[in-house]
């Protein structure tokens, strides 16, 4: 195995900079964000396909809405109905750019397939569920519900393969990039992580003071962020477990995360008025993009500075109650 040459700090700062200005040239002359009609209500979650052709988001309306990204835009391809609750959250199969996966408030998941705009799966699960993640290996989803259950899906046969209840409210879950070792947040401020697939507990990380919300791993692997309710983002060394630096400029708990496609920019989004785009090697603030509500979902595209994200926004003058369902895109050119 060849190693990897270790930058002095010195070629490490030289190295953030020129990334760092590159970055900010990048969104002076693409800052602009645009929004696409998606749901009927409030807009829960946004993923992109691994390919970066597609971009599904999950609704309160019970539906997921698939959009096809066209030069500057998002064009909606079709609506998936069949849920009888809220979908909460929603990702992609991690290298097959046709098959995503919902979870609701049901009791179930379902699998669709985009080439034939139906549902190839429904499994049903023993609660609420809230969070899903599919393994990096693609053979297996991972589902957590309300009552703190999380539940290991094959992905081929749909049959669950394992089935664990945690003593602490289980917040995201996700599986490293190797694919050897599981990850959750809880209630109680911790990260517990589990070897897999036999799921015993390797460590457990107290991470913040309270509640840990979401949890993200860097495309790269080097890194993986969680958010807190007590308005810090932490970003950790996968090799060593341990805490290389906090960012801290959101004021309030913090609800999602994702890593640009080289791992170099880290988003984060709470009830602020704002999203943060930090450089994970500095910390520093490369931009911030304005809200007029609090931002539930974030996600970079695969390939490309574009963010999706989707807010509590309300609709128009009229109407303040009615919730706008939208989806929008930020990056794309400032005169377009």
């Amino acid at each position: 195995m060849r190693m990897q040459r270790k930058y002095t700090a010195k070629e490490q700062h030289a190295m953030a900079s020129s990334y760092y200005q590159e970055m900010q040239e990048v969104f002076r002359n693409n800052n602009k964000s645009r929004e696409f009609p998606a749901h009927n209500a409030k807009v829960h979650s946004v993923a992109w396909s691994c390919d970066g052709r597609r971009l599904a988001s999950g609704s309160f309306d019970k539906t997921a809405s698939v959009f096809v990204l066209e030069k500057d835009r998002l064009v909606k391809e079709n609506n998936y109905r069949g849920h009888g609750d809220s979908v909460d959250q929603l990702c992609w199969h991690p290298t097959n750019p046709d098959l995503f996966v919902t979870a609701s408030g049901d009791k179930t998941i379902r699998i669709w397939d985009v080439r034939t705009t139906k549902c190839m799966a429904t499994v049903n699960t023993k609660g609420e569920n809230i969070n899903i993640c599919w393994s990096p290996d693609g053979q297996t989803i991972a589902v957590g519900n309300k009552d703190d259950v999380v539940t290991f899906i094959d992905a081929k046969t749909h049959r669950p393969r394992a089935e664990e209840q945690f003593k602490f409210e289980v917040n995201e879950i996700s599986w490293n990039n190797d694919n050897n070792m599981f990850f959750l947040t809880n209630g109680n401020g911790c990260i517990n992580i589990l070897s897999y697939p036999d799921l015993k507990l390797i460590q457990s990380i107290n991470a913040h003071p309270s509640n840990c919300i979401c949890i993200k791993f860097d495309p790269t692997g080097k890194y993986f962020a969680t958010g807190s309710a007590d308005a810090l983002v932490s970003l950790w060394d996968v090799e060593e477990l341990v805490c290389v630096r906090c960012f801290s400029r959101l004021d309030w708990p913090v609800r999602t995360l994702s890593f640009s496609h080289d791992g170099k920019m880290l988003a984060s989004a709470s009830e602020d008025h704002f999203i943060d785009i930090a450089e994970v090697e500095t910390g520093e603030k490369l931009w911030e993009i304005q809200c007029e509500s609090p931002t539930f979902t974030v996600a970079w595209h695969p390939k490309r500075p574009l963010l999706a994200y989707a807010c509590d926004d309300k609709e128009g003058k009229y109407d303040s109650n009615r919730e706008a369902g939208t989806v929008k895109l930020f990056g794309l050119p400032s005169d377009s």
